[in-house]
């Protein structure tokens, strides 16, 4: 016990031990110092352990690639999305994206061959990186690759573009293929210096002018925008006379062809008429001919029944009726002139001649 010290009784020490309930308490409280000895020690492993293992969990994003370093050095070893463990305090990883990703260039300088500067307020870089490239291109330009194969490079390659363009291309005439002119540039010379590593697209913001040229630029545009408002009327105006020419072919061949088909018609109708008139000529004249025929054919029945039937006993008895018919007969040696002659020579061939036409009359009053 501490600050026990023996008495001294004449010429010798007499030691004095302690109670025994004393020592027992003594050695009790002497193991609670040690379990708490103890337990601090085991709490300060158990802390130590707990921040070493936070240490080395750690976690990667999908679409990423983790990366380590131990002591400054790059590792070989690259991880995919998930957990993994690594030494603590001694082992620090950087997480690289791999998926697309857009990369913002600002303010970017840019100075014509007329000596003009313009800026470029953004310019953006969509790329994304190949898994398999990873380790060779954080070897080559450390985690923060953009800022020395994008970044910079698009400064010089603007930089270099617009040096032999003058304002008028860049502002204007040829700012519709800076973008893919930068695209194409950049990834060719990726393809060399960080195989990997893809240029998806590049979009390019109008570039800022001096306030000055700018005016210049609206007032050539009103400019132009009069020209073409002009010209588009002008065109308008054309349009309406091609429209009412059109509109006047249209209305005189409608005439025309109206005209063309009543001329037809009546084409037609005297065509018509003239072939109804051929088949009526042609019906009268086959009737005429018809009874023309008809009347040759009666004549010469008739000639032919009176060449059979002018018989001389058959004149004869005609001859005797046309007197028996007569009211007056004559008689005497004078015959009238009409039937006799006065010569004697042929008196008798007169009056023969005589009683023939009488007899012919008397046949065609039958």
């Amino acid at each position: 016990m501490r600050g026990f010290k023996p008495e001294l009784r004449g010429d010798k020490p007499v030691s004095k031990k302690p109670a025994p309930s004393v020592t027992t308490a003594l050695n009790k409280l002497q193991s609670e110092c040690r379990m708490a000895q103890w337990g601090a020690i085991f709490s300060i492993i158990v802390a130590l352990g707990g921040a070493a293992l936070l240490a080395s969990v750690h976690k990667i994003d999908e679409g990423h690639i983790g990366v380590y370093y131990r002591g400054g050095a790059l590792l070989t070893t690259t991880s995919g999305p998930g957990f993994h463990l690594m030494l603590p305090f001694i082992t620090t990883y950087k997480s690289v994206q791999t998926t697309l990703q857009t990369d913002e260039v600002k303010n970017v300088p840019c100075g014509t061959s007329g000596g003009v500067m313009i800026y470029f307020d953004r310019i953006e870089v969509v790329n994304y990186l190949i898994p398999s490239a990873v380790y060779d291109i954080v070897r080559n330009f450390t985690a923060d690759y953009d800022k020395a194969l994008i970044f910079n490079k698009v400064h010089h390659e603007l930089n270099q573009f617009c040096s032999v363009h003058s304002l008028q291309e860049v502002y204007i005439g040829l700012f519709d293929q800076i973008d893919e002119n930068l695209k194409l540039t950049l990834q060719e010379d990726l393809t060399s210096m960080a195989p990997g590593l893809i240029i998806q697209a590049v979009r390019v913001t109008k570039p800022n002018i001096p306030e000055s040229i700018r005016r210049n630029y609206e007032l050539m545009e009103s400019e132009k925008t009069k020209l073409l408002i002009s010209q588009q009327t002008q065109k308008v105006v054309e349009k309406e006379a091609e429209t009412e020419r059109i509109k006047a072919v249209i209305e005189a061949e409608k005439v025309a062809q109206v005209a063309e088909i009543k001329f037809g018609q009546k084409v037609m109708e005297k065509e018509t008429e003239k072939k109804i008139s051929e088949i009526e000529d042609s019906a009268f004249l086959a009737r005429q001919r018809a009874k023309a025929d008809a009347e040759f054919y009666t004549a010469q029945r008739a000639a032919e029944a009176n060449k059979l039937k002018l018989t001389p006993e058959y004149l004869q008895l005609m001859k005797y009726k046309a007197i028996a018919a007569n009211s007056k007969i004559y008689f005497g040696n004078d015959i009238p002139q009409m039937f006799v002659d006065s010569g004697s020579a042929g008196s008798s061939i007169k009056a023969s001649a005589a009683m023939d036409i009488v007899g012919e009359h008397i046949l065609d009053l039958d």
